[in-house]
């Protein structure tokens, strides 16, 4: 039987080198999820790590975005590894993990992002199984193949240590945060993921990463830096966000209004 369509999605384009441009989505109101997802984007990403949306309003949001036949993303908040496999069981096609600093922390995440024999990924699955329409046993030997993990990097210390983070099975891409590394790169003086550094570094990620054939993705806070990003390399960059999105649309048609 074949991957499923939705789930598998994801992982079979970026492995084709398919540029991904994915919402990003923190309100915590499901159906928000769910309006983007019937949007040109390709994927809809959850923040649960800076937005205010809990993990119940994102497991309610993944069926929204799967039903308009878009994968759904998550990032956690820091170090909360456990709910790794809660979201993949929920059915998000991606998990991404912020401040992977030391390679423990990469260990703890690839384990609980796969099912043995390559993690620990225990068995518990509902609604990716239900969303896959594959039994149980053809899901588990499928879902360590399109279930994703990226590690994110955002500082000093994980582009210290990029070429092992890449090399650990289980983890099938890199995150980068241009704010946070922006902070890292500059000594703690300043926020601005437009410095020439944050840009040096991007290229540097996208190199090392392309050796081993894994993708990067990317936040941009706005579509220009999208633009920007795709021209370094990255294969998945996330837009902006909900709230940025309707303040721009509102600012837009007042302009358009009111001159």
């Amino acid at each position: 039987m074949s991957k499923p369509t939705v789930l598998s999605s994801l992982a079979d384009r970026l492995a084709k080198g398919d540029k991904i441009l994915s919402a990003w989505s923190s309100i915590p109101e499901p159906s928000v999820s769910g309006i983007l997802a019937q949007e040109a984007f390709d994927a809809v990403t959850l923040d649960m790590q800076h937005g205010p949306i809990t993990l119940g309003e994102v497991i309610r949001a993944i069926p929204l975005i799967n039903a308009a036949g878009k994968p759904a993303l998550a990032r956690l908040p820091v170090g909360e590894f456990q709910n790794v496999s809660k979201l993949l069981d929920a059915g998000v096609s991606g998990v991404i993990a912020p401040m992977i600093n030391t390679m423990e922390d990469a260990r703890r995440f690839a384990a609980y992002s796969k099912y043995p024999p390559m993690g620990e990924r225990s068995w518990g699955s509902y609604g990716a199984l239900g969303t896959s329409g594959l039994d149980a046993n053809s899901y588990f030997k499928a879902a360590n193949g399109f279930s994703l993990s990226f590690a994110m990097i955002e500082t000093r210390e994980a582009i210290a240590i990029l070429d092992d983070i890449l090399a650990l099975p289980g983890i099938d891409a890199v995150f980068v945060g241009p704010s946070d590394l922006s902070i890292a790169l500059s000594g703690g003086a300043l926020v601005d993921a437009t410095i020439p550094e944050v840009d040096e570094a991007i290229r540097h990620i996208v190199a090392r990463a392309s050796a081993v054939n894994k993708p990067v993705a990317i936040y941009a806070q706005s579509a220009e830096r999208a633009k920007d990003f795709f021209a370094l390399g990255a294969r998945m960059v996330t837009l902006m966000s909900d709230t940025g999105l309707m303040r721009a649309g509102a600012q837009a048609a007042i302009k358009t209004i009111r001159g």
